[in-house]
């Protein structure tokens, strides 16, 4: 097994007032392992739909998603397992301390007793949360929510990470500090999935990127050749059509 993610002929169908309403359209990609892949688009490109097919927050409607070979329809559990997720939108209960987040989402994974407090101790390391382990996530600040949420999602250890905005609202700083986890993790062997409209970002970090415009990929191609002669942010411009 070469590929941590194979999407093939992904479409995805909502009903609406009007009927039903195709958002993707027959969308194939193949993401081996180990590599830090930026999905990138304008709003409303299909890019969350997506990401709520592979980690199963919602169902294709035609087309078959693996992930680290595991259908996530047909073996979803083992396929859930595989993947860790950091949304743009934060889920989590903000009455909660950073401990709680943890051992909470340790538990949704069947991780308890001694290996959840080593794994918590771990996360609390790896993302300086330490000093703010007792705090409630409503009291943090936007950038130690957006490392409470990384650790949350690599609890239990997943092979791939799926990051959706993962520095929005943050200061350069900050920012900066969550690319250098994020590069860890990279060097470490995970499959980072990310998207972004920091196109500045996606170029520090991307080893290849695609495109996707109205539900349809648009491009597909590594970071490197994209940006031989001209910036990321040019060619995105380019290819979804934009005129200054």
């Amino acid at each position: 097994m070469k590929n941590a993610i194979a999407i093939e002929n992904l479409k995805k169908t909502y009903k609406d007032k009007k009927g039903d309403k195709e958002i993707l359209h027959g969308i194939t990609l193949e993401i081996p392992k180990g590599q830090f892949f930026g999905l990138l688009g304008p709003n409303g490109a299909g890019k969350t739909t997506t990401i709520s097919c592979i980690t199963g927050i919602s169902s294709p409607t035609e087309g078959t998603i693996t992930m680290m070979g595991h259908d996530v329809v047909t073996d979803y559990r083992a396929a859930r397992a595989s993947v860790g997720l950091s949304p743009q939108e934060f889920n989590i209960d903000a009455f909660q301390t950073v401990d709680e987040i943890l051992d909470y989402q340790a538990g949704f994974f069947g991780i308890i007793g001694s290996d959840m407090k080593e794994r918590r101790e771990e996360m609390l390391n790896k993302f300086d949360l330490v000093p703010h382990r007792d705090k409630k996530f409503q009291f943090l600040s936007g950038g130690l929510k957006r490392r409470a949420t990384l650790a949350k999602a690599m609890m239990h250890n997943p092979d791939v990470l799926i990051l959706d905005e993962p520095t929005a609202g943050v200061d350069v700083e900050t920012r900066h500090a969550l690319w250098k986890f994020l590069r860890e993790l990279h060097a470490g062997g995970k499959t980072i999935l990310l998207t972004s409209h920091y196109l500045e970002e996606v170029e520090a970090l991307c080893e290849r990127v695609a495109i996707i415009k109205d539900g349809m990929i648009l491009m597909d191609d590594s970071v490197k050749k994209l940006t031989e002669d001209k910036s990321l942010e040019k060619v995105y411009l380019e290819v979804v059509g934009h005129v200054a």
